[in-house]
């Protein structure tokens, strides 16, 4: 490369791993600068794996954000951590993420474990430790814990960030960003995600049905959009969507949960699922939702591979 060029243009893969909660998705959205990703403070939120692109004159990063890393305790669980494990084997750099609030547990003791085989396996993929919410700690106590993610295995970097005040976020792009192969764009310039139009919606639902929810709900509902299509006879006026939208829980117990006393609570879930969707479509949407027990669908293969697991 002679002197006069600058330097080259670098395109891949980073993923973010932590156990469930750890601040993955909210990191995801702060690295791309839009909401792409769904944030809830409800462990165990993200089921498929959304790409968030970063956009730069010099790279293209491409984020995917994975399920947390958790021992599995059923077979939802199990697949869970084939997916990432998947995802893992096929990234050019990886993110630890820590969160500087918590002591490291065994829970990152595990997942360290599993990464330390994918830095030594074939390809040697980084691992980046990122200490996440180092908004919530003061100085001694996010250097005591730099310190014991230091001692937790062999990173390739450790970075302190905090998505919500923006500490360090652009650091933590610089750094993903060099592990990158050189190479081209791999999505065209505005792309923020390339997942279907569907997830994002069943996503959108998922997050306002468990918005203020503090049971045990998280793991118990499944979102599967029915349909998305213009309502038809609507020459001269607004153009209006049909989204349809069927949650599934595993009990009555739960289905009542979700609905609220005389429907107020699915009345809620809708309006604040509407907004996020007609932004996501740029349209008006008419949303209907539909609440559906399917019983211990986390334990049935058939029930899974129906919900799209």
């Amino acid at each position: 490369m002679n002197s006069q060029e600058g330097p080259a243009h670098r395109s891949g893969f980073a993923c973010l791993v932590g156990r469930p909660n750890a601040g993955k998705s909210t990191l995801t959205n702060a690295l791309v600068g839009q909401k792409v990703a769904i944030t809830s403070g409800r462990p165990q939120t993200t089921r498929h794996t959304i790409r968030g692109i970063v956009h730069r004159d010099d790279a293209q990063l491409i984020l995917v954000d994975t399920p947390g890393l958790h021992r599995p305790r059923t077979l939802l669980g199990e697949r869970l951590n084939t997916l990432v494990r998947d995802t893992l084997t096929e990234v050019d750099a990886v993110g630890f993420c820590l969160p500087a609030d918590q002591k490291v547990g065994p829970g990152d003791r595990f997942i360290a474990g599993q990464l330390a085989e994918i830095m030594r396996g074939r390809r040697g993929t980084p691992v980046v430790a990122v200490v996440t919410k180092a908004d919530l700690v003061d100085r001694e106590t996010l250097t005591q814990h730099l310190l014991a993610v230091d001692r937790l295995g062999d990173w390739a970097d450790i970075v302190p960030v905090s998505a919500v005040d923006g500490f360090q976020v652009e650091t933590l792009r610089d750094v993903l960003v060099s592990y990158l192969p050189e190479g081209p764009e791999l999505y065209p310039g505005g792309e923020l995600t390339d997942e279907p139009e569907a997830v994002m919606v069943a996503e959108l639902v998922r997050e306002a049905a468990l918005e203020g929810v503090r049971d045990e709900l998280p793991h118990s509902l499944a979102v599967v959009v029915d349909e998305i299509e213009p309502r038809e006879g609507r020459e001269g006026k607004e153009p209006l969507m049909d989204v349809r939208v069927n949650l599934y829980v595993e009990r009555d117990s739960q289905k009542a949960i979700v609905i609220g006393k005389g429907g107020s609570r699915l009345r809620h879930v809708g309006t604040e699922a509407r907004r996020g969707i007609e932004a996501l479509l740029g349209t008006r949407v008419y949303l209907d939702l539909r609440v559906k027990v399917a019983k211990d669908w986390q334990r049935d293969p058939k029930l899974l591979n129906r919900l799209g697991f």
